[in-house]
């Protein structure tokens, strides 16, 4: 832990825009913060000031100020941010009207295009017009059941000018899956694709987009986005429904633009919990909390410039989508891709990176754990001399994949793992561009964001393991769940264990480097013999192994105790056998602890995950007891989970 694998060089320190920051700081706050750490310290002690110096350092745009930075700031929840302030989201993300390439979009198809930043303003223009004269205004829902194209940017940009509130899922969610979520917030249109790519396959979604439809009698107006070349088929609707073509809000004169006025905590965007555990949790986002948020990440701990290209591989199911999209008020250029990452071949997403010129390469660490599997290696194939960092987010990044990057895909690259989540749109912990990176580690807690990590009495502790919290307010917080009148699933999901504290429900430990290590969910900890244990702990060890391709780490109720249980998933042509099992238990007693080594290790053949790739422990540890999977709509494999049902060796001792 002790040997940075990268170093920022005095020269990229000197020229970052953190640096620029911590000395504007200095200058107009009348302070003397010679570091990160001491500027982060500050952050944090004097809130209200750091988020007000960020609002002007990042030029945010209000219509009508405001008149406090922070009302009821030892309220959680309760605090209240910029109270008096309206503002746009749709605005700041358009502020550049140049020409300059605001969006690179690659289809799986291969189809290849650019929107400049001043086609991106028209076509919003244009799509905010048809929004407006169908009915769409300030608090109202609009939903886009899309894949990452430029059009969903389009019409969430519009419905957002509006004041209107975007909710999204991807294409590849279930019907039920779709319905579960937006039923439950009443859109009055919905935009939906005709169809998708993946794998080499072309699928079809009319049919499901029909079904859609019928069972939200709130939706006035479905609008087709053609994608696959079927849309012009169109839909049956419902009879109180209008159908319209994507072209054809497009056609015409450009006409002039009004972004609608929004208090800093009206509602901007509605996201959704996995529903693993029954109906998704409507999570409300506000405008001025997600703007501000993010772009203190793009800004300072991405180092995101006009001349950058952004990249991360995500669907519209996934916040990372929200946090991809909003890089569009730094001025750079995102670039978006849609499909699998590994069709036809693994290169494809490195070839898009060449070719365009990534700066920033964001994915989940499911995907650089499968490309290390996958034995392709980009640095062979690809100079990368763009790329600047690599972002990881979805699970804890193994220690291997570190090593992965740094030896076979570039070395002179900041990967900055990232931890936060759906709950709060952005990150606990996350990347720095004046910061070394250490192996495991994330780099440092996010500016303004109170996290400690604290043990089971309620005490701060460093280098050793407990629950992540935040002790104060921060302005991405949710304004709060959808349809809960009095606050009382708000409070209980985050607030309970701790009164007035953030819990946010991760596992995990600060380094003496003040970088942090993630060691899973805490309701998925394991506690064989009153020990507590991480699962990635675990995952850290097994995958290791080539022959391994994943694994999940569950307990089991046994003899008045909990043992460890090992599920893994095995490579193509590999098999578990008596060996192998004896390797991957010696590996992890001597890796990790003779405590964390499992007293069944059962071959797979598929492992249940969530729509966005998570493993979901939790199901699997139900149906092992016998308990029932309350939604499985929310999973991509659902089917999985009958592997799991009636194992004999899980009888035996």
């Amino acid at each position: 832990m002790n040997t940075p694998l990268w170093t920022p060089s005095p020269t990229a320190i000197a020229n970052s825009n953190l640096t620029q920051f911590r000395e504007w700081v200095n200058q107009h706050r009348q302070l003397s913060l010679p570091t990160y750490t001491a500027l982060y310290d500050w952050s944090v002690s004097h809130t209200a000031d750091f988020w007000e110096s960020f609002w002007q350092y990042a030029n945010i745009n209000a219509s009508t100020p405001y008149q406090t930075v922070l009302s009821n700031a030892q309220q959680m929840p309760g605090a209240s941010w910029f109270e008096g302030s309206q503002l746009n989201y749709a605005e700041h993300l358009l502020r550049c009207k140049e020409n300059k390439t605001a969006l690179h979009f690659q289809g799986e198809d291969r189809v290849q295009r650019c929107l400049s930043y001043a086609e991106l303003f028209d076509a919003v223009a244009k799509v905010a017009n048809q929004l407006r004269a169908v009915g769409v205004t300030k608090g109202d829902r609009v939903a886009g059941f899309l894949p990452n194209l430029p059009e969903t940017i389009i019409a969430m940009l519009a419905t957002t000018s509006l004041g209107a509130v975007w909710s999204s899922c991807s294409p590849d969610f279930g019907t039920q899956g779709v319905l579960d979520r937006f039923s439950q917030i009443s859109p009055k249109v919905l935009f939906a694709v005709d169809g998708y790519y993946y794998n080499g396959k072309t699928i079809d979604c009319l049919d499901k987009v029909s079904v859609i439809s019928h069972a939200l009698p709130s939706v006035s107006h479905l609008i087709l986005v053609p994608y696959v070349g079927t849309a012009a088929l169109g839909v049956e609707t419902a009879p109180t429904q209008q159908t319209q073509q994507w072209n054809d809000l497009l056609q015409g004169e450009t006409p002039a633009l009004a972004f609608t006025p929004c208090a800093f905590n009206d509602p901007l965007f509605i996201m959704y919990s996995s529903g693993t555990t029954g109906v998704p949790k409507c999570i409300v986002h506000s405008v001025g909390g997600t703007l501000i948020q993010h772009l203190k990440e793009h800004l300072l701990h991405g180092d995101l410039k006009p001349n950058d290209t952004l990249f991360f591989f995500t669907t519209c199911g996934w916040m990372m989508w929200n946090w991809l999209v909003t890089g569009l008020a730094t001025g750079a250029t995102l670039a978006l891709y849609d499909g699998s990452p590994f069709y036809p071949s693994a290169d494809v997403l490195w070839q898009y990176a060449e070719r365009v010129g990534f700066t920033t390469f964001g994915t989940s660490a499911k995907y650089l754990s499968a490309l290390e599997k996958s034995g392709y290696q980009p640095r062979e194939h690809y100079p990368l001399h763009a790329l600047k960092a690599i972002c990881s987010t979805g699970s804890p990044l193994l220690p291997e994949s570190y090593d992965f990057v740094y030896h076979h895909i570039k070395s002179d690259v900041r990967l900055s793992s990232m931890s936060g989540g759906t709950d709060i749109l952005s990150c606990f912990a996350l990347g720095n561009p004046i910061l070394p990176v250490y192996r495991s580690a994330l780099q440092c807690r996010g500016l303004g964001m109170a996290v400690e990590i604290w043990n089971d009495d309620g005490q701060p502790i460093k280098g050793e393991k407990g629950e992540l919290v935040c002790t104060k307010p921060f302005p991405s917080m949710p304004i709060g769940f959808w349809n809960d009148q009095d606050g009382s699933k708000y409070q209980h999901a985050y607030f309970d264990r701790f009164p007035n504290i953030w819990c946010h429900g991760d596992y995990a430990e600060l380094t003496e480097e003040d970088g942090l290590i993630i060691y899973g969910r805490s309701d998925t900890v394991l506690n064989p013999g009153g020990v507590r244990i991480g699962t990635a702990e675990i995952y850290r060890q097994v995958e290791t192994f080539p022959e391994v391709m994943e694994s999940m780490a569950v307990g089991q109720q046994w003899d008045g105790d909990e043992r460890v249980i090992l599920f893994v998933r095995m490579q193509p042509g590999q098999h578990l056998d008596d060996t192998l099992r004896k390797r991957i238990c010696q590996q992890i007693r001597s890796g990790a602890s003779p405590r964390h080594v499992p007293a069944k290790l059962i071959e797979v053949s598929d492992l249940p995950r969530t729509i966005s790739g998570k493993i979901v422990e939790l199901a699997v540890r139900n149906v092992i007891h016998g308990l029932a999977v309350k939604n499985t709509d929310s999973l991509a494999n659902p089917e999985a989970l009958t592997l799991f049902e009636n194992l004999t060796a899980l009888q035996e001792n």
